[in-house]
């Protein structure tokens, strides 16, 4: 013992530190001013189990918190293999809000189940490097409307990334034409028509069956996805189509939808609902629009003062237009029917 409290004092006198006596002074924490520095690069470090390789195409689908559109809660992802293959991931989101009741009882996620986990920002920041490498899959225009608005919330605004988009209710209508108006082209009935099998409103899970929905129509149809899905404009008639008095079928498949005066379904979650179940929704009544939705007690009131769209909607179907004037409730029923 004597001999080695010698040597140390010799190699201190001789200014030489011991390897064992070595310390590194640990990092002073960061202060929040250093840590809006990190760079997005550190995101990319969230999802270990993220895949990682190239793929024909992602499917991606979100659920929300509550109606705005933005209000994230899970993002789930199915990547193709050349082969076929599906690879699943998804992952729960803190949506920096609250949670609608309707929401909760729709996917089953509560603010509970959230806490802890990163937010949009950070989410969509990690998926970045995967989803720009590949086209994307959406059922309906919805999901790509949440990450884009999601990444413009008021708590924080970033560019959206850039991201090419397909919608497999485009791919679904031309592969299964015979479902207009016959069912529709939502998950739910596709679900039962095509024998997919999956659990409804998980963002995983309606992600691979959007992906599934996507290999079966190519397959059905002999063409590649991107021809499905792309956007095509019919060729203008030379003469005026003839009118069509007729109503045409209560569907939401297909319709043209404009919403009319206060309702109690926040505008922004019938729109959601709306195009979920392959409506286009338009802001104000033209001659496309087919298919008008107002309150129910502006409905059954008759002394009711109309909004000015409903009163178009009233003129056009006085001049042999098909529109079809509906309350909320019977709204609510079609958006059940279709999912």
């Amino acid at each position: 013992m004597r001999f080695l409290l010698n040597l140390l004092g010799r190699l201190y006198k001789a200014g030489v530190t011991p390897p064992s006596a070595t310390h590194e002074v640990p990092p002073l924490p960061l202060t929040p001013e250093d840590q809006t520095q990190i760079p997005a690069t550190a995101d990319t470090q969230l999802f270990p189990d993220l895949p990682s390789d190239t793929y024909r195409f992602i499917a991606l689908d979100v659920e929300t918190a509550n109606g705005w559109a933005g209000s994230i809660c899970q993002i789930g992802l199915a990547c193709v293999t050349e082969t076929g293959d599906i690879h699943q991931f998804s992952t729960l989101v803190d949506p920096e809000g609250s949670f609608d009741s309707f929401n909760s009882n729709l996917h089953g996620i509560t603010a509970r189940d959230v806490q802890g986990k990163p937010n949009a920002r950070r989410t969509i920041r990690a998926l970045t490097p995967l989803l720009s490498r590949q086209p994307l899959i959406q059922h309906s225009s919805f999901d790509q409307r949440a990450i884009e608005a999601a990444c413009q919330g008021k708590a924080f605004s970033m560019e959206p990334p850039d991201l090419e988009w397909f919608d497999s209710v485009r791919i679904a209508r031309r592969a299964w034409p015979e479902f207009i108006n016959n069912g529709g082209h939502g998950l739910k009935h596709l679900k039962s028509a095509l024998g997919l099998n999956f659990q409804h409103h998980d963002a995983g899970e309606d992600a691979r069956a959007a992906a599934q929905v996507v290999l079966l129509a190519e397959f059905r149809t002999g063409l590649h996805f991107r021809r499905l899905g792309e956007t095509t404009r019919p060729r203008r008639a030379k003469a005026a189509p003839p009118r069509q008095p007729d109503i045409p079928p209560l569907q939401l498949d297909g319709a043209m939808a404009c919403f009319c005066g206060p309702m109690t379904l926040p505008l922004a979650l019938a729109t959601e609902k709306a195009k979920g179940s392959g409506a286009q929704v338009m802001a104000r009544v033209t001659t496309k629009t087919t298919l008008v939705v107002v309150g129910d007690q502006a409905l059954s009131d008759p002394q009711a003062q109309r909004h000015p769209d409903w009163r178009r909607a009233e003129e056009y179907r006085a001049k042999g237009r098909g529109i079809r004037v509906i309350g909320e409730s019977e709204f609510l029923q079609l958006v059940e029917s279709a999912e």
